[in-house]
């Protein structure tokens, strides 16, 4: 669990597409210790004109290498490891080439009773998956 949707810049190569959802993954598996299967991501390419992303007055500079994530998860989690999280996916871009300034991340947090995996059943609330962190 955690549903995470990637935004990125059309023209990218599908391995360089690849690459960086890996890398997502990589960091909330490590982060967040999650299990490496637990993995569930839409990956979307758009128009350069179509993602509009200023600096909110930080001064960053984006390009079109700029990656809009985000993170779909249990609530719970301290604001250390949501930093731990945000640090640990732009390092892993960062080695991608894909520059700090170009890396937008939030995380929405929920309940178990808001998530459905199949056949229309909420799986937490039924206790047919265990509540991640509980």
């Amino acid at each position: 669990m955690p549903l995470v949707r990637i935004d990125l810049i059309r023209g990218r190569r599908i391995d360089e597409v690849r690459a960086v959802a890996d890398a997502t993954h990589r960091a909330l598996v490590d982060v967040l210790d999650i299990p490496e299967r637990d993995r569930f991501q839409i990956i979307t390419e758009h128009d350069a004109d179509h993602i509009i992303a200023l600096d909110a007055g930080l001064g960053l500079e984006r390009t079109d290498r700029m990656v809009m994530i985000q993170i779909f998860t249990q609530s719970g989690r301290t604001t250390e490891v949501k930093q731990r999280v945000y640090h640990t996916i732009a390092k892993q871009l960062e080695a991608l080439g894909i520059s700090g300034e170009d890396v937008f991340i939030s995380i929405m947090e929920n309940g178990p009773q808001d998530w459905s995996f199949g056949h229309g059943r909420a799986q937490y609330t039924e206790g047919v998956l265990p509540v991640p962190g509980r």
